[in-house]
Formats: structure tokens, sequence, C-alpha cells
């Protein structure tokens, strides 16, 4: 077609920007990173602050609930221990050699003894009112195990086991123990029965030397701590 000219279709294209003509205007700079990190990062802690404070909240309120709430008058025998100390993670071994995790024994509150195997007088007194303590918490004995901690190798002697059915008898090294579990100021750790909450957590001495009026008292703390955390610790692990 006269005076018409036809038009070249990749003449009429844009051309494509060369890439080194790109700006990096959309980019942070990197004190907007660090700033968006620190954030992040501030954020997450309380996240998990939170998080323990949920979970570690029943036992809180129990406990606030035993000591804060009580009526007026209200005699406590059992001496609460101030901060509380989590049980450590490591590996004990029962009384048949075997291999035990200590945190297995979580899930449950323990009342605790502590002596060398040799177990004289005052570790046998101790078993006897840590059995007896149980059985006369009636349908709560459930939520408490009977735990002996023994400090060395020496043996039991045999006439011993039958008073133990149903006990934990765990070995324990006594340094890493007594980074746990700690008498009284003037006592030792044979002393005294512990208490162990399920948390793993030793939060309870009962006063050195336990007699049959002090056994009376400390029935008393244990239904006490038992019926205040009821709304959250069930029998069994």
């Amino acid at each position: 077609m006269s005076g018409s000219k036809l038009s070249n279709p990749a003449a009429s294209k844009e051309k494509p920007e060369s890439p080194w003509a790109m700006t990096v205007h959309d980019l942070p700079s990197p004190g907007e990173v660090i700033h968006a990190d620190a954030r992040r990062t501030r954020i997450g802690r309380w996240k998990m602050i939170a998080m323990l404070l949920v979970c570690a909240s029943p036992v809180i309120a129990s406990y606030f609930t035993y000591y804060v709430l009580r009526p007026e008058g209200r005699s406590v025998y059992g001496e609460l221990i101030q901060p509380q100390k989590d049980m450590p993670a490591i590996v004990v071994k029962n009384d048949q050699g075997e291999e035990v995790s200590l945190k297995s024994l979580k899930g449950q509150w323990l009342l605790v003894n502590v002596s060398s195997g040799a177990c004289e007088e005052r570790c046998q007194q101790n078993l006897y009112f840590q059995r007896q303590l149980r059985e006369i918490l009636g349908r709560d004995k459930d939520r408490l195990d009977r735990v002996w901690l023994v400090t060395d190798a020496v043996p039991l002697a045999q006439e011993l086991h039958a008073a133990l059915q149903g006990a934990h008898v765990l070995r324990m090294d006594p340094q890493t123990l007594a980074s746990w579990i700690s008498p009284g100021m003037g006592q030792q750790l044979q002393d005294h029965l512990y208490v162990v909450d399920p948390m793993g957590n030793f939060m309870m001495r009962f006063p050195a030397n336990m007699d049959v009026a002090g056994a009376s008292k400390a029935k008393r703390d244990l239904s006490r701590l038992l019926k205040a955390s009821s709304s959250w610790d069930q029998a069994g692990r």
C-alpha cells in the first residue's frame, strides 16, 4: 500500500532495563534488620515466660492457698524451702543395680528419707514414720510415693526389705544429693523427712528427729498440701 510504512514489532517493545540499572531502595537497612531481630527476640522471650507461668500457675496457686490464705492461727509443722530446688537430671541406681532416671519420679508427691545403707536407729524410725504417714492419708495415699535415697554402697539389711515394699530405693551420689536436698541448720541429711512436689521441687523439710507427736503434725501438713493441689494433681504419673 502506497504511502504507508510497516512498523517493526520488535522495535515497538520497550528495551528491558539492565540489572545494573535497578535500585535497592526497597531493601531494609542493616539497622532496620537488627531492630526487627531484637524485637522478635523480645517477643519470643515474653512468650516463653508466659508459657512457663501458665505451666507453673497451678503449683503457685496451691502454695499460695496453703501458705497465704490459710486461716489465722493455723500452725505449719514443716519448713517451706525458699527458693525451691529442682530435681537434678541424673541417672541413679535402684537396689537391684538397675539404672533409673531420677526425673522418672516426677508426677507424684514424694516423701523422702536420706541415709546410709547401714540404716541405723534414726533411719529406721524415719522409714517407719514415712510408711505410716502415707497409710494414714487414706484415699489420698496413692498421690504420695515413699523414696529412700541411699548415699553409699552398703548393702541393705534383709529385715528392711519387707518394710520397703512399694517404696523407691535409689542410690545417689552424696555430693549431687546435697545440691538438691539440704538439712536444717546444725542438722544432718538423715535427721529429716523431706517433701518433693510433683514437679520435682524440694519444697518442704520436716523438723529433725520426728516422733509420734511430730508425725501427727506432719500428717496434717501433707493433707493440706494434697488438698490444696487437688485441682491439678492426680494419682499416678
